[in-house]
């Protein structure tokens, strides 16, 4: 034991130590809570840093999966505008077209869970095309579900649209079906016009001159479509004969024109009787003839049967009732009547012509006819039974004027010396011929808005995809 100053410093010494003991003890405790913080503070952190990571993450899922679907919606927009475009002028087509493609393309509309929306708009109501009837818009959209957005945004599906517009595919229906396989179908010359509005010629013939033109002749319609895949206008038109630049030519044309025809009206070949311009003196004459008609006899169905028919013969005046006209074997024929008039009345009737009969407008002649509206013939003013092989002729300065389809599929029509025949017609034969100056000018048959016959129609370009 020490002493100090009298005092023992053991004790003092003893006591020094446990302070120092005490403090250290302190020190290292403060430095370990120092050192369990700053660890938990990385803890955390990290932690935050994660979840912070995997929110990007996932959004970045999300955005790509959206990117993904917005690009298959464009896609199926576009299929279907292209496929809506193709069945124009079918309303209900267009859409069943549409609904059909952007189906395969993922965008069922008519799904019973979360179906996509497509909507044939018609014409583009924006955009570069906006009011134009040449093009189709259709629109398409559906609701995407989200992966891990929904957890953010509380949105658990976005919705992706697109729309796309195609001009639509042009065509030309039919108003002239030269149903002849092989030789030369149309033959036109010495300044012949030939002249279709709103509509086209189809030819049948496979051969390399199926149609021909010389001596200034012109053909102007919507198209010219030819069965020959070797017919060239180079080898064939010719000697100043042209085609309006305005009209499509189509060659090898697979789908041939041969529309389907109406029954033969029923007649008894027993009643059918003479010309009544037999019990007619010559010329200057006024009666009727067809149903009803004076020395005629009406069979049922409202037909009136002869064997033969003139109207219009040396200055007479015949009037030409309603109903339908059965030629049997013999010649129907129209000449240039009282006035240059060949005939009054004249509408709504039917010219059937069979067992060998065949039609002739003579030089002057101007036969008006007008097809009925209703019932099994509308819209047709001539038909000359598919076995007769009989020609028809037009010629020497007539002037035709029907209001009716001319269906004469075995038939060789000529058009010749001056005539001019203004057809509101469609024709089907299996020839026609046009020669010195005749022209042939027609338009589409309708009745109430709709096509009377369907001689086909010709695809002049194809629906593509514009915006």
């Amino acid at each position: 034991m020490g002493l100090r100053d009298g005092k023992s410093t053991e004790g003092q010494s003893d006591g020094q130590d446990a302070a120092r003991v005490i403090r250290d003890g302190a020190r290292g405790w403060q430095e370990e809570l120092r050192d369990g913080e700053s660890g938990q503070t990385t803890v955390i952190m990290t932690l935050f840093l994660a979840t912070f990571l995997m929110g990007f993450i996932a959004i970045g899922i999300d955005v790509q999966s959206l990117f993904a679907a917005r690009r298959q919606v464009q896609a199926a927009a576009d299929a279907a505008a292209v496929a809506a475009a193709e069945e124009y002028p079918d309303t209900n087509g267009e859409q069943t077209a549409a609904s059909a493609v952007a189906k395969l393309n993922g965008f069922d509309d008519t799904a019973t869970i979360n179906p996509a929306y497509v909507h044939v708009v018609g014409t583009p109501q924006s955009g570069t095309y906006s009011g134009s009837s040449s093009f189709i818009e259709v629109q398409v959209s559906k609701a995407i579900p989200t992966f891990f957005s929904a957890l953010v945004t509380r949105k658990s599906t976005v919705t992706v649209s697109a729309r796309a517009v195609a001009a639509k595919g042009q065509t030309s229906p039919s108003c002239i079906c030269l149903e002849g396989t092989t030789g030369t179908d149309l033959n036109m010359s010495n300044g012949t016009s030939l002249s279709l509005t709103g509509c086209g010629v189809m030819v049948d013939s496979t051969s390399s001159n199926a149609v021909t033109m010389a001596g200034s002749s012109k053909i102007t319609s919507l198209s010219l479509g030819i069965a020959s895949s070797s017919w060239t206008a180079s080898a064939n038109v010719g000697n100043a004969a042209s085609i309006s630049p305005s009209t499509k030519v189509i060659t090898g044309v697979t789908t041939s024109c041969a529309p389907p025809l109406p029954v033969a009206p029923q007649f008894s070949p027993a009643q059918c009787t003479a010309d009544p311009l037999t019990h007619y003196g010559n010329g200057n004459s006024s009666y009727s003839v067809g149903p009803g008609g004076n020395y005629t006899t009406t069979q049922s169905g409202g037909v009136a049967c002869y064997n033969s028919l003139i109207v219009g013969s040396n200055s007479d005046t015949v009037n030409l009732n309603n109903g339908i006209y059965v030629i049997n074997g013999g010649t129907l024929e129209f000449q240039n009547g009282h006035a240059n008039t060949t005939n009054t009345g004249g509408n709504s009737v039917l010219f059937y012509l069979t067992n060998g009969a065949r039609m002739v407008i003579d030089q002057g002649a101007n036969p008006n006819l007008t097809a009925s509206t209703t019932g099994t013939y509308a819209g047709v003013v001539v038909y000359q039974d598919p076995a007769d092989t009989s020609a028809m002729t037009m010629s020497g300065g007539s002037n035709t004027s029907f209001n009716g389809s001319i269906l004469a599929p075995s038939s060789d029509i000529t058009l010749s010396n001056g005539s001019g025949t203004n057809l509101s017609a469609d024709m089907v034969a299996k020839t026609l011929t046009m020669t010195g100056s005749g022209s042939l000018a027609g338009t589409d048959v309708t009745v109430n808005g709709t096509p009377t016959t369907n001689f086909g129609t010709l695809n002049t370009t194809t629906a593509k995809l514009t915006e």
